[in-house]
């Protein structure tokens, strides 16, 4: 019998909340922990265990709850992908919005028997709870190191369902495998738990959290910068939904999502396509995939799923299958007897939930499009100041005057910006992503490369990284070339490393043609030459106007001499 995805959920439309806001509610942290917790402890050949439900996306390239394709394919893991996963694909974005409710609802379901077994004087209010309780996410775009509760503690404190404080283990931390699978690879059939970051490949690996926070920290700009241009400068449903080249000037949501995974990996799982979803963190990380999705959706009203093929194929999809918003979102059953499809998952609220961004807000797509355009502004725009949590419930109240306020924050990015007009410089990126065979980074810097390959990613040098997030297991269709796209914005560290007076091109293509620097890292941290890779600067006017909700594009300018002529640069 097919499981089922209901929708929605009981307590009508509740906020997935941010994972930093989400701990600090004693009774959803505690619920969602003793209910993650069995879910994961359940034996791993049932269903709605962790192991089945992270199987989903990669290994064991087993069928999930009877998913197959038209006329009965399967994929032969031999010839193409066959995880479930849409990845490089227009159906990426769609894709993933299910597989979230699927964990949602179980953790959900868990949740309310746990809260029936409170004993406690305020029991009516556990109860309350879980219904109320949606899956976190983790804005990486604001806050790019997770709390505690997800990266360093081994246990945490909860309320039992005696009333009492207790400390239980830490289902965010890692997921242990009970059995490991035979179907793993090398190094992750030697580990027992998953792995973030880990310093070495053995079966005693450990993770190292150290590494694992100065690398997602030293990130933190560019992140939050390409994030800002992905919701405001991209328009249509190609170039948003995956890292195809379509020749733009920002990253896709795929894109962004994929340095998250790299970061937060390095040789670890979440850096493995086969095996990402195992790490309790990768539904955290799509929880966010999904609100970016939301909150662009809202942006531009009336785009969504445009035709594309498959890619290297899924489970159920064959290799360069063509695909729509009506192809099945498979193994997601809405029926006995039928799958959801990509126009059925347009808009959260039927579904149960929403984001804290669209509270209060008017169904008026013009009214929200204004609303929520403001709203990506204040968090993540020029003016902003990410690494910290601000309150988005309620809007600037003089909106004549909020982009001049937003420009004028402390931020180093203000000092060169005149009237809200400016040039935001940005690499461009494009190669091969099957020509390494494994995950890696393209790494830009401005001076000189530490001769230490491991401090990369976490020198002063660093500007910023497209990070390449490859299936590490052979297949044909796997191995065919598959040109990616990405971009990697340098106003950032521009604004904050440098002692320039503007953004202006006499300025900066000096600094960037003098001292700009690119390096490739496998992130087993094996240095290699890609010879497909081709690093180009872009120059995109901007202009915050009075009273506009997003900025004006100007004209894109490629400066082919910053690079030309050069290994991995713009061709003579």
């Amino acid at each position: 019998m097919a499981h089922q995805l209901t929708a929605p959920l009981g307590g009508g439309v509740q906020p997935r909340l941010e994972i930093n806001t989400f701990v600090q509610n004693d009774r959803m942290f505690s619920l969602y922990v003793q209910a993650l917790n069995e879910m994961e402890q359940l034996d791993q050949s049932q269903l709605p265990s962790w192991f089945q439900v992270a199987g989903i996306h990669g290994l064991p390239f087993i069928e999930y709850d009877g998913s197959v394709g038209d006329n009965g394919f399967v994929a032969d893991p031999q010839n193409q992908w066959a995880g479930y996963c849409t990845h490089g694909s227009t159906l990426f974005p769609t894709w993933h919005r299910p597989y979230v409710m699927l964990v949602e609802q179980i953790i959900n379901h868990h949740a309310q028997q746990i809260a029936g077994t409170y004993k406690t004087y305020d029991r009516r209010e556990w109860v309350d709870a879980a219904t109320k309780l949606r899956q976190p996410y983790w804005d990486w775009a604001e806050n790019i190191v997770p709390p505690p509760q997800v990266i360093s503690l081994d246990q945490v404190e909860i309320t039992a369902p005696n009333g009492r404080r207790k400390n239980v283990t830490n289902p965010l931390r890692r997921y242990t495998f009970h059995p490991i699978d035979p179907s793993f690879p090398l190094p992750y059939s030697r580990w027992q738990t998953t792995l973030r970051q880990p310093s070495r490949t053995g079966p005693n690996a450990k993770d190292n959290v150290t590494l694992l926070v100065n690398t997602l920290s030293n990130s933190q700009r560019s992140t939050t910068s390409d994030t800002f241009s992905m919701l405001t400068r991209i328009r249509d449903w190609n170039h948003f939904s995956n890292h195809d080249p379509t020749f733009g000037s920002a990253n896709s949501l795929e894109s962004i999502h994929d340095n998250i995974h790299v970061l937060v990996g390095g040789n670890g799982d979440m850096s493995d396509p086969a095996v990402a979803a195992f790490d309790p963190i990768f539904f955290l990380h799509h929880a966010n995939v999904d609100r970016l999705l939301s909150l662009w959706s809202a942006i531009n009203p009336g785009v969504w799923v445009s035709p594309g093929n498959a890619g290297a194929g899924t489970y159920t999809l064959a290799f360069n299958q063509s695909v729509n918003a009506q192809t099945p979102l498979t193994p997601f059953w809405k029926t006995q007897s039928r799958f959801w499809l990509s126009n059925q998952v347009t808009d959260t609220s039927p579904l149960g939930y929403t984001y804290p961004e669209f509270q209060g807000l008017s169904g008026n797509k013009q009214a929200l499009q204004k609303a929520i355009a403001r709203k990506v502004t204040n968090l993540y725009g020029p003016g902003s100041a990410p690494m910290s949590r601000r309150s988005i419930e309620g809007d600037i109240v003089n909106n004549q005057k909020r982009d001049q306020q937003l420009i004028q924050r402390a931020n180093p990015l203000t000092k060169l910006l005149d009237g809200g007009k400016y040039s935001d410089w940005t690499a461009r990126v494009v190669f091969d992503r099957s020509e390494v065979g494994h995950s890696f980074s393209v790494i830009l810097f401005l001076g000189d490369v530490p001769g230490d390959s491991t401090e990369w990613l976490t020198c002063q040098q660093f500007v910023g990284a497209h990070h390449a997030f490859v299936n590490g297991m052979p297949c044909a269709s796997c191995s065919s070339k598959s040109m990616e796209e990405g971009f990697v914005s340098l106003n950032p560290y521009i604004a904050g490393s440098s002692n320039l007076s503007s953004f202006e091109a006499g300025v900066v293509a000096p600094l960037l043609t003098q001292g700009l620097q690119w390096r490739v890292l496998r992130t087993d941290g094996q240095a290699v030459d890609v010879k497909s890779l081709q690093v180009t600067i872009l120059e995109v006017p901007l202009q915050l106007l009075p009273g506009a909700f997003l900025p004006t594009v100007g004209e894109v300018i490629t400066w082919s001499n910053i690079t030309q002529g050069r290994t991995g640069g713009q061709p003579n």
